[in-house]
């Protein structure tokens, strides 16, 4: 048995997307993973499995689909992933708070540094499966836009440091 993350995209995001996280633990359970745990009401699922990272999406998603009806995302890490993705934060000196990884189905592609708008002082960085940015002037105000991320789903350092802390 392996420890994962599960991180869904859109999900208590302004009006739409609403998921209670007592429905996300049900549905984890349902779909055999155990130990299960929800941090804060973003889509954030910690549990242990004996199945593939691509199974849990798949369980995962189908069961979103049917609640929601409509598709949600889902991005999925091992417990060591994520470890190793706040260990990677390209900007250890900044807040946290200000800093993100945008966690991705693949690698970010070669060209996603080039196709950014927007950037006003904002850093960005590639990793494995994820795009760093720091927010230097905070993200309320940001304009920034980076092509690349679309289908991915953010989470701040002081977050994945939680998550990485419950996954153990």
């Amino acid at each position: 048995m392996t420890t994962f993350v599960a991180l869904l995209r859109a999900v208590n995001v302004g009006a739409s997307g609403k998921l209670p996280m007592r429905e996300l633990q049900a549905m984890c359970e349902a779909a055999g993973f155990s130990e299960v745990r929800t941090f804060i009401a973003s889509g954030n699922v910690v549990f242990r499995s004996g199945k593939s990272e691509a199974e849990i999406k798949a369980a995962l998603e189908a069961c979103l689909k049917a609640f929601a009806g409509k598709p949600v995302g889902v991005l999925v890490r091992t417990a060591a992933e994520l470890a190793a993705v706040l260990k990677g934060n390209p900007f250890p000196e900044a807040a946290p708070n200000r800093t993100v990884a945008i966690f991705l189905n693949k690698r970010p592609p070669t060209t996603a540094l080039a196709e950014i708008t927007g950037q006003a002082g904002e850093e960005v960085r590639l990793g494995k499966r994820e795009v760093y940015v720091h927010y230097r002037d905070g993200i309320g105000k940001s304009k920034l836009r980076i092509p690349a991320v679309a289908d991915g789903t953010a989470r701040n350092m002081n977050t994945i440091a939680k998550l990485t802390a419950l996954a153990g």
